[in-house]
């Protein structure tokens, strides 16, 4: 930190009192008012005083809030300004108090005192990675927890082949369009652990037996479910799929047909998507009457957010080519020419060095840090709130007599 902070020194920060910065105070009918929020208050007077610092800081500190105590005086309407003012009162080597006030054009609206601390970078950032590492690593079952060493599991929805270093995974359920239940979910995770503590089979390859690559979730199973058991079941898949990630095997999903709900979430959670000109891909759980229970972030770094939300809020099913565009999937081949294309692929990653190729695996999904593996626990909490809504039910009738819902 660079010498000559004195008591005194001040910055003025104005910002509008615009519709992200403002609260609305007892509904928006005659009665109410739509205010500058106090939380918006704080972070310009913090603002105000980092802006003090800046000058004063080496090229690898930064200023962090340490300590904030301040009185909201008044209120100030939609498309004002207000001015945060910080004004350095001690400083304590690299601890510095200020006091801070906020005024719009007619009131002081605000007063306090607020410490902050200034901090070198690289430490922060050190201890900032381990705490994500630490997240990351509760948030999908380490693979040392769950590690089979045994024999290929006879699964019963599932079907495996291994021809050496290459697994062909086939879910298998065709009369139901290869739907997640409760079993499948059982089936997988025995695989997982499978896969986990076989690490001499170095790509796996995911298709769906029948006419579809996975049409997603078992709706009428979903019906039958209480809902602490539904909540326990949404959990185990997200971190079935997440698992994915974490396994020694490059997984390529080889998809035709419907890739819907789970069964889109399956295919993007493979390293590598391949489709047939025929596959369609969606998140149609809004149709039914719920956000999708796992897999958003995922699904949002991916595409992005105005095509997750496209997806997501719309119910929309994309053909293959779309999907290619929008980033879902890496090709898409003439249905034909499909099983080829996946196998050429996984020839191709197999003539890699087999460390570096898990290595580099681990790393890229590493790399994204902790937000997408965690996200699941607000999406299943998001999804069980709709879940026990009379609309949800409505969905599950409509699903299974086969008519449009009548949503209230």
């Amino acid at each position: 930190m660079k010498p000559n902070l004195q008591s005194g020194v001040s910055c003025d920060l104005v910002w509008p009192v615009t519709a992200e910065r403002v609260i609305a105070l007892g509904g928006t009918g005659r009665t109410g008012a739509t205010v500058f929020s106090t939380p918006a208050m704080i972070e310009l007077m913090e603002y105000a005083a980092r802006g003090v610092l800046e000058p004063y800081l080496d090229a690898d500190e930064e200023s962090v809030g340490v300590r904030v105590d301040v009185e909201h005086l008044a209120a100030t309407p939609v498309g004002s300004q207000v001015t945060g003012t910080a004004r350095v009162t001690h400083v304590d080597g690299k601890l510095i108090d200020f006091e801070i006030t906020a005024r719009d054009e007619v009131d002081v609206i605000g007063r306090g005192t607020h410490r902050r601390a200034v901090i070198r970078l690289e430490k922060m950032a050190e201890r900032l990675q381990s705490k994500i590492d630490r997240i990351a690593g509760s948030a999908a079952p380490p693979a040392q927890s769950s590690v089979d060493n045994g024999a290929l599991p006879q699964l019963e929805t599932i079907r495996i082949s291994l021809a050496g270093p290459l697994a062909e995974i086939t879910l298998n359920r065709p009369a139901k369009r290869n739907a997640v239940n409760r079993q499948m979910t059982s089936d997988w995770e025995r695989l997982n652990a499978w896969l986990a503590g076989h690490s001499e089979v170095r790509v796996a390859i995911l298709s769906g037996a029948g006419e579809g690559f996975c049409a997603g979730d078992d709706v009428p199973e979903i019906g039958t479910l209480p809902l602490d058991e539904a909540r326990s079941l949404s959990l185990r898949q997200a971190r079935m799929y997440l698992a994915w990630e974490r396994l020694p095997q490059v997984f390529i999903a080889e998809v035709h047909g419907n890739a819907l709900g789970a069964g889109c979430v399956a295919a993007y959670s493979c390293d590598f998507r391949i489709a047939s000109h025929d596959a369609r891909f969606g998140m149609p759980e809004i149709l039914l009457g719920w956000p999708p229970g796992y897999g958003v972030a995922q699904l949002t770094a991916l595409v992005g957010k105005a095509r997750a939300l496209q997806l997501c809020l719309t119910g929309e099913q994309i053909t293959a080519r779309t999907a290619l565009d929008y980033g879902l999937v890496h090709d898409v081949v003439p249905r034909a020419q499909l099983s080829v294309a996946t196998r050429q692929l996984a020839a191709t990653l197999l003539t890699q060095p087999a460390e570096a190729l898990r290595e580099t695996k681990r790393l890229v999904h590493l790399d994204e840090g902790a937000g997408p593996k965690i996200a699941h626990l607000a999406d299943t909490e998001a999804y069980m709130r709709c879940l026990a809504l009379p609309d949800a039910r409505e969905g599950i009738a409509a699903f299974r007599e086969k008519r449009k819902p009548r949503y209230q």
